[in-house]
């Protein structure tokens, strides 16, 4: 398998009067592993889903390699999606139900048999081969959604919330092995989730949109630490949003150090205080600023606080992010 790169050049989405997705400009190198992030709503499912070709792009080009592929079906398109529900045909075995794509095609019976069983040795599966979908666990059905997926070797493959319906601890072991797999292959991955923890552990790039629209491209890293709208700060989440000078900053939670009143930047009162195991989340009202603050447990330990408590709140200057634009 081999990945390619992908440009999406002004595409827009309408469905009557009401716009989904406009104005997106995105560049998705070979190889990477890209998760579009947002909330429900922002676009990010519809921009997915132009992608694959399951919706055709009020405007604007998909190109794929060195091809447009806006008006191709989707089997043209070297793209193949996994779709939340997974879509398992529930009358057919493992194998058969990897195997499908490859029988739509005609390719023959030994050879799309021989094709669903490398594919189920990938994701560790091929012993489930003879089952049914509805014996197996939801874990093994989502890797068993993944094999059907990879079985026609495409350039890009696109995930639509792949791990929403697992349970926490086996979303943590399937994100292991989701990325694991993107680097076997070397092919591009397009991820979609809401889940902020997901796209930081996964990709390589997070492009986070809003309303429609792109809001900030950039490596997980880069979008945590260096928002560039208040929306991001508040949608990725542990950052507060500071207000000098007739301009807004973005400050991590984790920078803000709980001191005795008279010692800190601002005097503020103690909220709510939340045990999270290897920190504690203290949540601050400053009065015309409120502030929440990740401390670590043994700082909690040698220096307790309880809400009611007044306490300073302190952080360097160098901590306080400019944002770069006020809106998408």
């Amino acid at each position: 398998m081999r990945g390619a790169n992908l440009e999406l050049v002004d595409v827009s989405k309408r469905y009557g009067d009401t716009v989904a997705v406009t104005g997106i400009d995105l560049k998705i190198p070979a190889g990477s592993y890209c998760c579009l992030l947002g909330p429900s709503g922002c676009g990010k499912t519809t921009t997915l889903r132009m992608i694959a070709g399951h919706e055709t792009a009020s405007g604007g080009d998909i190109i794929l390699g060195d091809r447009n592929v806006t008006l191709l079906p989707p089997a043209q398109r070297g793209t193949a999606m996994m779709f939340q529900s997974y879509a398992l045909f529930p009358h057919m075995s493992v194998v058969d139900n990897v195997a499908f794509a490859l029988r739509v095609r005609n390719v023959p019976k030994a050879k799309r048999r021989e094709e669903a069983m490398e594919r189920l040795a990938l994701v560790e599966m091929t012993q489930y081969a003879n089952r049914k979908p509805a014996e197996l666990s939801g874990g093994q059905q989502q890797r068993v959604a993944l094999a059907r997926a990879l079985v026609t070797d495409p350039q890009i493959l696109l995930l639509d919330e792949p791990l929403s319906a697992l349970d926490p601890t086996l979303r943590l072991r399937m994100r292991t092995e989701l990325k694991r797999l993107q680097k076997d292959l070397n092919i591009t991955f397009i991820h979609v989730t809401h889940s902020q923890d997901e796209a930081l552990a996964l990709s390589d790039m997070v492009v986070l949109m809003n309303a429609g629209r792109i809001e900030q491209i950039g490596t997980p890293r880069e979008v945590f630490d260096e928002p560039a709208t208040p929306f991001v700060a508040r949608f990725i989440g542990a950052h507060n949003i500071l207000a000098v000078g007739g301009r807004e900053y973005s400050l991590r939670s984790d920078r803000i150090s709980l001191t005795a009143p008279e010692d800190g930047r601002i005097k503020a009162t103690v909220a709510s205080v939340e045990y999270q195991g290897h920190f504690v989340l203290v949540r601050l009202d400053g009065g015309e600023t409120d502030l929440s603050a990740i401390v670590p447990e043994a700082a909690i330990v040698a220096r307790p606080v309880a809400p009611g408590d007044v306490v300073g709140a302190q952080w360097r200057d160098e901590d306080a992010t400019p944002f770069s634009r006020t809106a998408a």
